[in-house]
This record gives structure tokens, sequence and C-alpha cells, in this order.
């Protein structure tokens, strides 16, 4: 039940932009409240939000400019207060992402997201009330288990809402980065086809290898993506699109969907936040029947959910890692993730 009472941490700078990440001190409570569980944070994986909150105009959600860096992390519980019955020393856990976000059914919308306007987690210990926190898969290492939260759990949602997993539907997954990588571990432990798309064929090389279920686009040699997953899919369409890039590719994500039911789910702002499209776009919309869904990640239910189709499955999340960086490195690690020369998750390792 012991633990030091200072912790390192990387926090952003404060204002004015661009921001930059710096190492800080943190002070531990000598004594707990009565459900504070204290955990030691072996791993933590980068998402992109952790670089766009560096710039202005980045991120769409106001964040707290000196906070602590970070919102996905695994972990072990070292100290419980005397009411923290949830769980016991030694539990590999996590904290959930969204602070008001447990059930699923809170209508609250401002977020206190962790590593933005709520807590980070890039940090050697942290303290959360054990109502925040969720048990993760035992098979998993502390980088596999590192990847789950923001990226596992946002392309669970996206995947899984509405609808539900179907085996034998096909998915487009946009890009190389940790929600797509994130769904393709799902789809092809679920028996969805994934299709991917990236301008890199080095980028599209390491996938082929992993599965030759994975349908391939370059769109820098198929530039014309909607007729290439119409090729790919015998005409038929895509039963999900899970847009990495934002609305102005929603045109497109509509035509590639099948003809009824099919769901874009949007999860990024890759390209930002303009669109030029015609409001006659809804006539596609309504004769496809189609669903377009905004995820923000998702609640602690659909994190335990998650957990538990990785460990009914025994899913491996090794092929997410792209890289590992030490804690003193983290600068590193940021700017590598910055770089877009990742296949999946930059980790950094405690």
């Amino acid at each position: 039940m012991s633990y030091p009472r200072t912790a390192r941490s990387w926090r952003r700078t404060a204002l004015p932009y661009p921001l930059s990440i710096v190492p800080s001190t943190e002070t531990l409570p000598e004594i707990l409240g009565p459900h504070d569980v204290v955990i030691r944070i072996h791993a933590v994986s980068l998402n992109y939000r952790d670089v766009a909150m560096l710039r202005e105009g980045g991120y769409p959600v106001p964040v707290d400019a000196g906070g602590i860096c970070a919102s996905d992390a695994s972990a072990e519980v070292v100290a419980l207060g005397p009411e923290a019955s949830r769980f016991k020393i030694g539990d590999i856990v996590a904290p959930t992402i969204d602070l008001e976000a447990l059930t699923g059914e809170e209508r609250d919308i401002d977020s206190t997201a962790l590593g933005g306007n709520g807590p980070g987690v890039l940090t050697e210990y942290a303290v959360f009330e054990d109502k925040y926190l969720v048990k993760l898969p035992s098979h998993l290492s502390w980088e596999e288990a590192s990847t789950i939260p923001i990226a596992g759990i946002t392309a669970w949602v996206a995947l899984n809402r509405l609808q539900g997993l179907t085996k034998g539907a096909t998915a487009l997954l946009q890009g190389t980065g940790g929600v797509s990588m994130s769904a393709l571990q799902i789809c092809l432990a679920a028996g969805i086809r994934p299709i991917i798309t990236s301008s890199s064929d080095v980028k599209l090389d390491k996938l082929k290898q992993l599965d030759s279920r994975i349908g391939l686009i370059n769109y820098k040699t198929h530039p014309d993506v909607v007729s290439e997953v119409l090729r790919l899919t015998d005409g038929k369409g895509v039963d999900y699109v899970l847009n990495n890039i934002g609305v102005a590719s929603i045109p497109d994500d509509l035509q590639i969907l099948r003809k009824r039911g099919g769901r874009v789910a949007l999860i990024g702002f890759l390209e930002g936040f303009e669109a030029n499209w015609s409001p006659s776009l809804l006539i596609t919309l309504m004769a496809k029947e189609a669903h377009i869904v905004g995820l923000l990640g998702g609640s602690k239910a659909d994190f335990e959910a998650l957990n538990v189709f990785f460990a009914e499955k025994e899913v491996h999340l090794d092929p997410l890692i792209d890289r590992t960086f030490s804690f003193d490195d983290a600068e590193a690690a940021f700017d590598y993730l910055s770089s877009g020369k990742h296949v999946g998750k930059v980790v950094i390792k405690l």
C-alpha cells in the first residue's frame, strides 16, 4: 500500500500557442479519500488529439493549456482508499476516458475527457476514484493494453452502435492511425472485412502481411476512392465508413455505402472542419437510408464491453503498436506522431 509522494509527468505549456510539452513534478496525497485508488502507470499510448491540442485551432474543444498530457494508459493498482472495494492491489486497470460518461446514458455534453480538460495520464503515478477505473484484459502486455482506451473504444462504438458487429459485413477505414488499426483488429476478430486507405505503399505493404482479408487502397495512385471501393466490393459498397478525414468527405462516404442501412461514423478531423457540399446531399442520405453518427469516444460501459470482447476473442494488439519510446523521450514520441510516419499506435513506456 505504499507509493511515492511525488511523480514525474509531462505537461503542456501555458498559452500562447503553439504549445509544447515540458517535464513536471506532481505531488501525491498523503491521505487517500474513501474511494481513491493510486495507480502506477506502466504505458501510455498517444492519439492525434494529443498533438492537435498543441496547435491553435487544432482541437475543437477548449483544453487546459497547462494540463498533464495524454489520455490512454495501462496501470497497476498500488494503493486503495478505505472504501475502494472494487479493486485489489496488483489489478491491471485504466481510467475511463470521459469522467462524465460512465453509463452512456448521460445527457451532459460538457466533456471532461482525460488529457484535455480532464486530468492527464502521462505521469508515473495518478489518483482516481474507483468508479472511474476499468479492469483491462489480463492477456495483454502493458503496451498493448495502453492502446485500448480512446482508439479502441472509438472504433468499437463506431462499428458496434446501431446495427452491431455483423459477420460478413465490410468496413472502410480511412488511414492507418490508431483508431483505424484498432478497428482493423475488431473487424478481423468479428468476421468483418476491412478496407484501408493510405497514401503510402510502405504502410499498405505492412498491413498486407497481417491478413489476406484486408482490402488496400492507395488514394494517391487511385484517387477515385469511391470507384476503387465499389470494385473491391463487387459494386455493393460497404456497411461501415469510419471517417477520420472530417466533414468534407461525407459526399464520398455516402457514395461508398451500401444501398440501405449503411453507416458513416464521424470520428476524426485530419483535414480540418471546412466542407463544401450541397444540401441536396440529404437526398442521397434518404435514398440510402443511411446513418451519419458523430462520436467523441465512448463511455465506461463501452470500455468494459470492448474489454470483454478482446478477452473472449483473445485478441492480441501487438500489430497496433508502431513504435515505443521511453518516458524521458516523450517529446520525440510527440514529434514522431506529428510526422505521420506511424502505422498504428505510438506508445510511451514508463
